[in-house]
């Protein structure tokens, strides 16, 4: 939403430049006085010329274009003296999005580009370079059959990104633990809630809309989930779900032998459990999104403008308004408007050929 200014309490920073408005203000005069005389030209033919065919005569002729590009001057002009002002502005609320990766075994299984666990860094990214950052916060928990907070919630770009590139590779639970072959989601979203129960009790309460995004393939998962979703559920947090993987599925990649006598496991596939997430997504509130069916960023501003319009707003703000590119910008669409009025081609390459160099001084002057 555009600020709303209040033009009575205008100020320039260099109002050394207005001065120079009286060269429009000549150019105005002038102006009238050649629309008179033009408009009296025109009276006089039409009395005196005698022709077979009655005659138009313009009475304005290309005085449109002079009388706009004097408007632009002006503009110009302004834009020169850097004008500002205080503005007002409906400030919306933030949102807090709290993220819970699937770590588990399955994450591993190369059925997307890179595997399942890299597909999810990558949309993580993405997440992260969609939001304002300026109220927004974000935290981050990894699961698998325990779960690691990872980041709490902050609004510092720098700490999120940071675990991103060094998590992008691979998850940190292992292979060879027991604990990594399973997906306890309901253990992720409690400790989501855990996250923000910390944050209120350090911060105090943060008017910020929450939601937990849950990242997972689905894939062998344990625990009450309905508890974990139906306990968020009633603290007004939906969950909204981004399934990773596909429904061909692959081979998770096996650990690493215990001994060297221990005989291979038989190779596991896994495949995206598309029905189980979509029935935490319905549950929770939130709504199913699916990697690589729908674009990256697509998803990552459908989760962020629902979380928003959640959040409300948190009233006006006051500051101050830089008009220098509005005028800039008014005075290149008067001459555009002006340009139309010309009649003759000569005349419109040098016309425009002039106000070109017009705006690259005033670029030059204010840089």
């Amino acid at each position: 939403m555009l600020p709303k200014i209040d033009l009575g309490q205008l100020q320039f920073a260099e109002p050394d430049y207005l001065w120079l408005l009286v060269l429009p203000a000549l150019l105005l005069v002038l102006w009238i006085w050649r629309l008179a005389v033009r408009r009296g030209d025109a009276a006089r033919m039409t009395r005196t010329r005698v022709s077979a065919v009655p005659e138009r005569f313009s009475t304005i002729g290309d005085l449109p274009f002079w009388l706009l590009l004097i408007a632009a001057m002006v503009f110009l002009i302004v834009a020169l003296a850097r004008p500002h002002g205080p503005a007002t502005v409906v400030r919306q609320g933030g949102v807090d999005l709290v993220i819970l990766q699937d770590g588990s075994a399955s994450m591993r299984t190369p059925d997307v580009p890179g595997d399942r666990w890299q597909r999810s860094m990558r949309f993580l990214r993405t997440l992260g370079e969609s939001m304002a950052w300026r109220d927004d916060r974000i935290a981050m928990a990894l699961f698998a059959h325990i779960a690691a907070p990872q980041v709490r919630l902050t609004k510092d770009p720098n700490t999120f990104f940071f675990f991103l590139d060094h998590l992008n590779i691979e998850s940190p639970f292992r292979l060879e633990d027991d604990t990594t072959w399973d997906t306890n989601i309901e253990l992720g979203i409690a400790w989501g809630l855990r996250l923000i129960e910390k944050d209120e009790e350090i911060y105090g309460k943060n008017p910020n809309a929450k939601a937990f995004v849950l990242i997972s393939d689905g894939q062998a998962w344990s625990g009450t989930v309905s508890r974990s979703v139906q306990l968020a559920k009633q603290r007004g947090l939906p969950v909204w779900v981004v399934g990773v993987g596909t429904s061909a599925g692959g081979f998770i990649p096996e650990p690493p032998p215990k001994t060297p006598n221990t005989p291979p496991e038989p190779p596991l596939r896994s495949v995206l459990d598309r029905s189980s997430l979509a029935l935490i997504a319905n549950a929770g509130g939130g709504e199913y999104l699916e990697l690589d069916r729908d674009g990256d960023r697509e998803i990552a501003n459908r989760i962020i403008d629902a979380a928003r319009k959640r959040a409300g707003s948190r009233g006006l703000q006051v500051g101050t308004e830089e008009l220098y590119w509005r005028c800039l910008a008014a005075a290149i669409v008067l001459i555009g408007v002006g340009l139309l009025f010309m009649q003759e081609r000569i005349e419109l390459v040098l016309q425009a050929a002039g106000a070109g160099v017009a705006l690259a001084l005033v670029w030059t002057l204010t840089r």
